[in-house]
């Protein structure tokens, strides 16, 4: 949609003259400014600080800094005497998690001290003390329930707390129970927490009354050390009745157990003997020993036995111990020294054929030989000793025999025997174990006091300096930051003020903001000596009701509020700039205002801008350009300006929807924004419609029909009002250039 429903009128190349007249008048004043002056303004041309005029700005708005400083001052003075104060009291307890030796449990008994705590174990302490049922059994001891001070109800609530609670910033007193309410207030008061790289718990309560915040931090650290003792005494009393009903199941288990055993081994004939063996391998034992033994007797007698022999044999003297041994041998023997010696005797009186000598003889023969007969005698005697054991050693070996199947049958059952014995041995340890605990638990549970793992190390004392509030560090901050946050809102304000083009470029999206050559400004730039800015100069046979009208539309758009207005008509390129300049001039008295060249037709603003080589818009949406160097000044007036682009750029380009975002940026940053729309031929309409308003220009031969014509057209295309022009601002020679002095 374009808003070509009209013809553009001839151009006329008139401004040339008006422009050169007021740079060749303004460069000679331009030389004679002082240096300091220009080194201060080039900065502020270029972008950069001016810490001269932050300082100036502060110190011409000194009221607005000093006047809050002191009101907050008096405010927070007044506020820290008016709050009633809190008296603060600490006690201490240390986790030690020892027992009295006495009462530790015999498993325990060796070990001198258990394990050292983690932190972890001395956070959830922490967390003990600040456990809901002693908050409630601290409240009850205490009776902190009938204290205002906790229950606000009490004393009644004020219409500005109840005001804050209506409308949701604070909880409802009402709508709370009254326990709700005392712990709400408790907790704000109770601070617990652990000591760093130690085993100390702190615990601190505020209150207004001294005595009272001394009694609830030592009945905390005295609850602590109850609830601890009380749960020890349920633990050992919940593990005593565990026990109980576990040893009477297992006296059970335990009989039955034995009984079984014993049936088992009544059937299967696997009695215990001594030695805690069987029967069987007891007997067993018992054959063995006996055939060995029969064994040793049979080889004994074999070996006397044949010894015996063999002497008699060999015709030598019998020296066994059994045929030495014998009486009978002994008597004999005694008999045959006898006779030797009577022999002797006789031998040495008769000769070897007496007689007597003869009978001796006989004799000792005769005994020789019934000495060897006795031996042989005993020599079958150890035979047959040597056959009985034998025999023995048959009968005790066939026992054996027997002895040892009766033992393989029964290994079966001996084995099932073992395990029902295991079973019933593993029960009664089992019980015994029980029954040692049950007396330790039962022990336990009969003790009044029960050992806690921990103890008070600092009771609290009574503290006579309130803890809150702070007066002097709530003075002092209320009042620093009042004294920063109005400086910092003064120099803000400065700030903005210069460096307008550099917040409109925080605004554009980041396509826009491509590298591009940096562009200098010029070291020394022209102002005007007053604020408002001057006029253009306009034919010499125009009035003052020509100036009289743009200045009552600057005024109308000024009280209006318009920050879009669109300046647009039929006249020439040259006669709508210069009507747009001269109203944004106006306006730009006591606001900021930018005029943005969508035209292009006239080469008015490059020659007031400061730098007539800047680039526009074009090169701002090729990305040539960033947003801050598009914005120029206006050579006679506080106007920024901005241009279309540089010469032979193309025109498509101020299509493109990134104008529209450049044209809001610059909404957000200036009171007012006068779009140079020419003759709008090829433009959006929405571009130059958008809660704008639209200024026409018209052709000085332009019909009073065409012209209402022409309003009409332009609310239908969606401009909010229009304004049409008498007649167009002309330039003129005639008009005494502006004055120009050093800034």
């Amino acid at each position: 949609m374009r808003l070509a429903f009209w013809r553009a009128g001839k151009e006329k190349a008139v401004v040339e003259r008006a422009v050169s007249k007021a740079k060749l008048e303004a460069k000679p004043r331009v030389e004679a400014k002082p240096a300091s002056i220009a080194a201060r303004q080039a900065p502020a041309d270029s972008g950069d600080i001016d810490l001269h005029a932050l300082g100036g700005a502060l110190a011409r708005k000194r009221g607005w800094i000093v006047v809050p400083t002191v009101l907050a001052l008096v405010a927070s003075v007044a506020i820290v005497n008016l709050i009633t104060p809190r008296y603060k009291s600490e006690s201490r307890i240390l986790i030690d998690g020892r027992e009295n030796v006495f009462l530790r449990p015999s498993s325990d008994r060796s070990t001198e001290e258990r394990q050292a705590l983690d932190p972890e174990a001395v956070t959830s302490q922490v967390q003990l003390v600040l456990s809901r049922d002693l908050a409630r059994e601290i409240i009850k001891k205490n009776k902190l329930a009938e204290r205002p001070e906790f229950d606000p109800v009490l004393q009644g609530i004020s219409p500005l707390k109840s005001l804050v609670a209506m409308v949701g910033i604070g909880r409802d007193p009402f709508s709370m129970t009254p326990e709700e309410r005392v712990l709400d207030a408790y907790y704000d008061r109770l601070q617990a927490y652990a000591v760093d790289k130690s085993r100390v718990i702190v615990v601190e309560f505020q209150s207004q009354d001294p005595e009272l915040a001394v009694r609830v931090a030592n009945s905390i650290a005295d609850g602590y050390l109850v609830l601890q003792q009380n749960a020890r005494q349920d633990q050992a009393r919940n593990a005593s009745q565990w026990l109980s009903g576990e040893i009477e199941n297992l006296r059970k288990k335990v009989s039955d157990a034995e009984a079984k055993v014993e049936d088992f081994r009544s059937k299967s004939s696997l009695f215990v003997g001594t030695n805690n063996t069987t029967l069987s391998n007891q007997q067993m034992g018992e054959v063995n020993t006996q055939l060995n033994n029969a064994r040793s007797m049979k080889a004994d007698a074999e070996s006397k036995a044949r010894l015996i022999r063999e002497m008699l044999q060999s015709g030598k003297p019998i020296e066994a111990s059994e045929v030495v041994n014998s009486e009978l041998m002994r008597r004999l023997s005694e008999q045959r020294v006898t006779l030797r010696a009577q022999l002797a005797e006789q031998s040495s009186t008769l000769l070897g054929n007496h007689p007597r000598i003869k009978e001796l003889k006989a004799q000792l023969g005769d005994l020789d030989g019934q000495i060897r007969d006795e031996a042989a005698k005993i020599s079958r005697s150890l035979e047959s000793d040597a056959r009985i054991a034998a025999g023995r050693v048959d009968g005790l070996t066939a026992s054996l025999e027997q002895l040892k199947k009766q033992a393989t049958s029964t290994n079966g059952q001996d084995v099932q025997l073992r395990a029902l014995e295991r079973e019933a041995k593993a029960q009664r340890d089992l019980l015994e174990t029980y029954l040692g605990k049950y007396r330790e638990a039962s022990t336990r549970e009969s003790i009044d006091s029960a050992p806690a793992e921990g103890r008070i190390i600092s009771r609290a004392i009574v503290s006579n300096t309130p803890a809150y509030p702070k007066k002097l560090p709530i003075v002092l901050i209320a009042t620093l930051a009042t004294l920063l946050l109005s400086s910092g809102l003064v120099v803000t304000g400065e700030l903005l003020r210069q460096t307008a083009p550099r917040a409109v470029a925080a605004l554009i999206p980041a396509q826009t903001q491509s590298q591009a050559p940096v562009r200098q400004e010029p070291a020394v730039e022209p102002v005007v000596e007053e604020p408002a800015p001057l006029q253009p100069e306009m034919t010499a046979d125009v009035g003052v009701s020509d100036f009289a009208e743009i200045g009552q539309l600057a005024d109308s758009l000024r009280a209006g509020g318009a920050k879009k207005v669109t300046v647009l008509g039929t006249a020439s390129g040259d006669a709508i700039t210069l009507s747009a300049l001269t109203l944004a001039r106006h306006l730009a008295r006591d606001a900021r205002v930018v005029v943005v060249d969508l035209a292009a037709s006239s080469p008015t603003i490059a020659a007031v801008s400061v730098d007539a080589s800047a680039p526009g818009l074009a090169e701002l949406m090729q990305g040539q350009a960033s947003f801050a160097q598009v914005i120029t000044r206006d050579r006679l007036s506080r106007l920024h300006l901005v241009m279309a682009g540089r010469s032979g750029f193309d025109r498509s380009l101020l299509q493109s929807p990134r104008v529209t975002l450049a044209i809001d940026a610059l909404l957000r940053a200036y009171d007012h924004v006068l779009i140079d729309a020419g003759s709008a031929e090829d433009l959006p309409a929405e571009l130059l419609t958008t809660n704008a308003r639209a200024i026409v220009v018209p052709d000085a031969s332009m019909e009073a029909d065409a012209r209402t014509l022409m309003c009409e057209q332009l609310r239908a295309v969606g401009f909010g009002e229009v304004t049409m022009l008498s007649r167009p601002v002309q330039p003129s020679d005639a008009v005494e250039a502006p004055r120009v002095v050093a800034a």
